[in-house]
C-alpha cells in the first residue's frame, strides 16, 4: 500500500458531507502528504513563517510612510532598510537552526500525549476560545515569572520566596544572550524574534509548553487550536514591537485596558527595565515593575498639558527629551548589568 493509500485509512468512518471547506482542505493536505509527521511538520513551519513575516510586512510599509509618524511612540527613530535587512537575516537564521528542528519534532511529541492532529472535524469555537485564553495567561506568566522579572522582583513577599529569577536580565545571560534582543532601543515589527538562538528556544518553550501540559492533563486539544493560538501569539509579539502604541487607532489596548501592547513593551526597550510581561499588564503592576513606566507616562502627560498652545513640533521636541532621558537612564542600568557578568 502506498503512502496516499495509508493516509486514506486515517479517515475511515469520517462523514465527509458534514465537513466544512477548511476541514476538507485539511484532509486533502494529509492525504496528499501521505505521512502525518511530515504533513504536520511542514504545515507548522510554513504557518509560522507566513504569519510572522506576513504580519511584519504591513509595519514595514507603515514605517515608510511619514503620515503614520504621528502615532509612532519614538517618532524620530525610524528603522533603516539596512537595519531591517540585518534583522531579517538574524531571524531567518534562528528560524532555520532553532525553530525548524523544534517544529519538526512537534508532531511526535503531540501525538504521544494524545493531541489530535490530522483528525476532523475541528473543535468548536466555544471549545477553542477558553483554551486559547488559558494559553495566553500561561505564556504571559511563564514569560514574566519564569524569565524576565527585574532585580526588584527577585524576592517577593515577606518570606523572600524567589518568584522571578530575572535570568535574562542579569549578568552573563544578559550579556551573552538577551542583549541581542535589546539591540534596538526603538523596536520595529521584524525585531519581535530578533534574538539569540538560545532565547528563541526559551520563548518558543513558553509558547508551546502551555498547550502541551493542557493536552497531557485533559486529553482534549486539537492542533488546529494550537495553530490559532500561535497565530494570535505571533500577532501579539510583532505588534508589541511595532513601535505604534496607545494612540494608534487600531491599538488593542484601547479596547482591553490591561492588554500590554506596543506602548508597554516599547518602554521596556527604550528604558531597559520595567514592563517585563508580554500580553497583559497585571504582573508588572502587581510586582511594581512598571513604576518607571507609569511615572514616565504621567510626566509626559503633565508636561504636554502645561504647554497649552504649543505647536506639535514643540510637543514632539519635549517628548523626545523625556524619552532621551529615560533611555540614558536605562543605558546606565544596562551597563551595570553587563559589567556584573562574571565573564
Amino acid at each position: 500500500m502506498n503512502a496516499t493509500g495509508a493516509a486514506l485509512h486515517l479517515y475511515d468512518g469520517v462523514d465527509f458531507t458534514s465537513l466544512t471547506w477548511l476541514e476538507h482542505k485539511w484532509v486533502d493536505w494529509y492525504i496528499y502528504m501521505g505521512n502525518p509527521v511530515i504533513a504536520t511538520g511542514l504545515m507548522s513551519f510554513l504557518l509560522h513563517e507566513i504569519v510572522y513575516f506576513g504580519r511584519c510586512i504591513p509595519w514595514i510599509f507603515v514605517d515608510a510612510i511619514p503620515y503614520f509618524r504621528r502615532w509612532k511612540l519614538q517618532p524620530t527613530k525610524i528603522p533603516t532598510a539596512a537595519e531591517q535587512w540585518e534583522c531579517t537575516k538574524m531571524v531567518l537564521f534562528s528560524h532555520a537552526t532553532v525553530e525548524l528542528p523544534a517544529i519538526w519534532l512537534f508532531h511526535p511529541v503531540a501525538d504521544s500525549i494524545g493531541m489530535a492532529t490530522y483528525q476532523v472535524p475541528f473543535p468548536s469555537w466555544q471549545t477553542m476560545a477558553p483554551q486559547i485564553l488559558l494559553f495566553f495567561v500561561f505564556e504571559d506568566t511563564f514569560h514574566f515569572l519564569g524569565m524576565y522579572g527585574s532585580p526588584h522582583t527577585y524576592y517577593a513577599f515577606s518570606l523572600e520566596v524567589p518568584i522571578a529569577h530575572s535570568a535574562l536580565h542579569r549578568g552573563v545571560l544578559y550579556k551573552h544572550i538577551h542583549k541581542v534582543h535589546h539591540t534596538y532601543p526603538a523596536p520595529f515589527g521584524l525585531a519581535a524574534e530578533f534574538a539569540h538562538p538560545a532565547e528563541v528556544f526559551i520563548l518558543g518553550a513558553g509558547t508551546i509548553i502551555g498547550p502541551l501540559i493542557y493536552c497531557y492533563l485533559t486529553q482534549n486539544l486539537h492542533i488546529f487550536t494550537v495553530y490559532v493560538w500561535i497565530t494570535l501569539r505571533l500577532f501579539q509579539a510583532v505588534d508589541a514591537h511595532s513601535g505604534y502604541g496607545t494612540y494608534f487607532p487600531w491599538s488593542l489596548h484601547n479596547i482591553i485596558p490591561f492588554w500590554a501592547g506596543a506602548d508597554h513593551h516599547d518602554f521596556h526597550h527604550m528604558a531597559f527595565s520595567n514592563n517585563f510581561a508580554t500580553s497583559f499588564r497585571w504582573w508588572d503592576w502587581l510586582f511594581g515593575t512598571d513604576t518607571k513606566y507609569r511615572a514616565f507616562r504621567k510626566k509626559v502627560k503633565a508636561t504636554k498639558a502645561a504647554m497649552k498652545g504649543a505647536t506639535s513640533a514643540q510637543l514632539l521636541e519635549v517628548e523626545k527629551k523625556l524619552q532621551n532621558a529615560a533611555e540614558a537612564e536605562g543605558a546606565a542600568e544596562e551597563a551595570l548589568v553587563v559589567k556584573s557578568a562574571a565573564f
